[in-house]
């Protein structure tokens, strides 16, 4: 599951919690699978994150060679 598919999930459980006609062993349960799709996310956006500090330190080395 990519990060986008995982935020819809979070989004659709968000609102089926806010409905308020969940029973609580249901609600439990929804709550813990949106506790993995959090960890999901974020461990999605920290490989993005050090592919783009990886990628701005490559962008750091390069030099500028000036014209004429």
């Amino acid at each position: 599951m990519n990060y986008e598919e995982a935020i819809n999930e979070l989004e659709k459980i968000e609102k089926e919690l806010a409905n308020g006609d969940v029973k609580i062993d249901e609600a439990v349960k929804l709550f813990e699978k949106s506790v993995e799709l959090s960890k999901l996310c974020f461990e999605n956006l920290k490989q993005t994150e050090g592919k783009i500090t990886m990628l701005k330190k490559e962008l750091d080395k390069m030099v500028e060679v000036p014209l004429g």
